[in-house]
């Protein structure tokens, strides 16, 4: 169950990663998502998770 739940909340901050219109408010929104999920090594990954997703789908 505890697997589970980890899962869907690293779904959950992977795909708040790519909120925002810039490159600096996605990885914002990234970072702020893996705190929430795995502390400061979550809003690490998920901060670069936010740029990467800007670079992949620029505006």
């Amino acid at each position: 169950m505890t697997r589970i739940i980890t899962l869907t909340l690293t779904a959950a901050a992977l795909t708040l990663a790519a909120c925002g219109t810039t490159v600096e408010q996605k990885a914002a929104t990234g970072a702020v998502a893996g705190a929430v999920v795995a502390g400061p090594v979550g809003a690490a990954v998920g901060g670069a998770a936010g740029a990467v997703a800007a670079g992949a789908r620029p505006n």
